[in-house]
């Protein structure tokens, strides 16, 4: 009598590697769009007027108009997202720790605080994404 034998322990890491593998392209493209989107929208303010976001601290530090610094934020943020895109690996950890310090400047203004909130747990999401790339082939 011949006994048929299947390789169980096998077959359901596939499905959970497809399964991870699902998330990290979620996560990968969403980390990569939407600081290319809130980039070109310091450009184009179609979302909100960006420049009431900054915190009066950091417009008295800088030796530039308001506009012109979140213009420049504009352009690290598509940089960001872009880089992320490419190599999702170090550039989940720019977007997280960008977050962070859009956070820490809306704490700052004294007001937004639901809107720093919001952007520490997106910094927990992007690190989360560096975090599963690391058990991954995305190693760049």
């Amino acid at each position: 009598m011949s006994t048929i034998t299947a390789d169980y322990a096998s077959q359901a890491p596939a499905k959970a590697t497809s399964q991870v593998e699902r998330v990290i392209s979620i996560l990968r493209w969403t980390y990569g769009l939407v600081p290319i989107a809130a980039g070109a929208d310091k450009f184009l303010h179609l979302l909100t007027d960006w420049d009431q976001y900054l915190a009066p601290a950091v417009t008295d530090i800088i030796p530039l108009q308001p506009h012109t610094f979140m213009s420049i934020v504009g352009i690290i943020e598509i940089v960001a997202g872009i880089v992320l895109l490419i190599k999702p690996k170090i550039g989940s950890i720019i977007v997280s720790l960008w977050l962070i310090g859009i956070a820490i400047n809306l704490l700052l203004t004294g007001k937004y605080f639901d809107i720093a909130v919001r952007d520490i747990v997106m910094a927990i999401g992007a690190f989360s994404l560096y975090m599963l790339l690391s058990d991954t082939r995305y190693h760049e």
